[in-house]
């Protein structure tokens, strides 16, 4: 579902699922010169809160040290990138897409 909302935003899928020692980034995606890393994140309700809120600052730590490390590894020259987090939440027959973007320095 996220990978489809961002086509249709235009972007195009480098990576699904890539990962590495520091953990593993959701989705990795690029429009012009930007690439995007996207943590996807989904419940069916907000009993637990909602989906973004799981995102935590340890999470994140482990997140920009994989974007990193694919940067040097896959992308050496790319300047301009950023991490955003796609929150679905299941419920009723319409799923509820939130794009949160650049959620922190990169």
């Amino acid at each position: 579902m996220a990978a489809d909302f961002l086509v249709a935003e235009g972007f195009t899928i480098v990576a699904r699922n890539w990962r590495c020692r520091f953990g593993e980034i959701d989705l990795i995606v690029a429009r012009d010169k930007d690439i995007r890393f996207v943590e996807v994140k989904t419940r069916r309700g907000t009993g637990f809160g909602y989906p973004e809120e799981s995102v935590s600052f340890t999470k994140r730590q482990h997140w920009f040290r994989t974007m990193e490390l694919w940067l040097q590894k896959e992308a050496p020259l790319v300047k301009r990138y950023q991490a955003d987090v796609i929150s679905i939440l299941l419920r009723g027959t319409t799923p509820e897409i939130n794009w949160i973007q650049n959620i922190g320095d990169s």
